[in-house]
């Protein structure tokens, strides 16, 4: 039971240009596409080749000796993540029920964009800022490398991928524009009211 690599959920040229197609194609096609195999070529004749990829996230990682198998893991499943956090004229501000918990839990949009704008400025090197549901409560939090909040059971919402790669093409070292530009034109609401009400 293999992992397959999904399709993007657009066209490549979709979200430009706030990301570009070369950038998706490059993202999806090579990094995304590399730990998809990487993580079946690890686990293909073992016992967790039959498990979930979320089964094997959570069973990995805290085991150096499996360091590999849950970096490539939590990679793919990440990006598969980061893909359905975004949509073609996304940004805004949410509505409904999520935005009635986000304003309960942060005290208002704004302060939720300025945590989620340091999460993500403020990562050291690679890694993915989170919005997650933690104990009924929605708090901003962010992963190096590949960590994934799954691991501390939270439920994540929405991810931002802050690996160079995601965004390097488009705005060279000028990761907080990037930032900028994922809330303002790109976050897919609709898909963090989904993982919200399915919590």
């Amino acid at each position: 039971m293999s992992y397959e690599l999904p399709s993007l959920p657009y066209a490549y040229d979709a979200l430009d240009p706030h990301i570009s197609k070369q950038t998706l194609e490059f993202h999806h096609d090579k990094h995304h596409a590399s730990y998809v195999k990487k993580y079946n070529d690890a686990v293909e004749g073992t016992d967790m080749a039959s498990k979930s990829i979320e089964e094997v996230i959570k069973a990995t990682a805290d085991n150096p000796d499996k360091s590999g198998i849950f970096n490539n893991a939590a990679q793919a499943w990440n990006h598969t993540f980061y893909w359905n956090s975004m949509k073609p004229k996304g940004g805004g501000t949410p509505t409904g029920a999520l935005a009635d918990k986000i304003n309960s839990d942060f005290g208002s949009f704004d302060k939720f964009v300025e945590a989620f704008k340091k999460a993500g400025s403020s990562q050291f090197g690679s890694g993915w800022a989170w919005l997650v549901l933690d104990g009924g409560t929605l708090k901003v939090t962010k992963t190096l490398n590949a960590g994934n909040p799954i691991t501390s059971g939270q439920t994540p919402l929405l991810t931002m991928d802050v690996w160079e790669h995601a965004y390097y093409l488009d705005y060279q070292n000028k990761r907080p524009d990037y930032i900028d530009s994922y809330i303002n034109n790109l976050v897919n609401w609709d898909f963090a009211a989904q993982n919200l009400s399915a919590a």
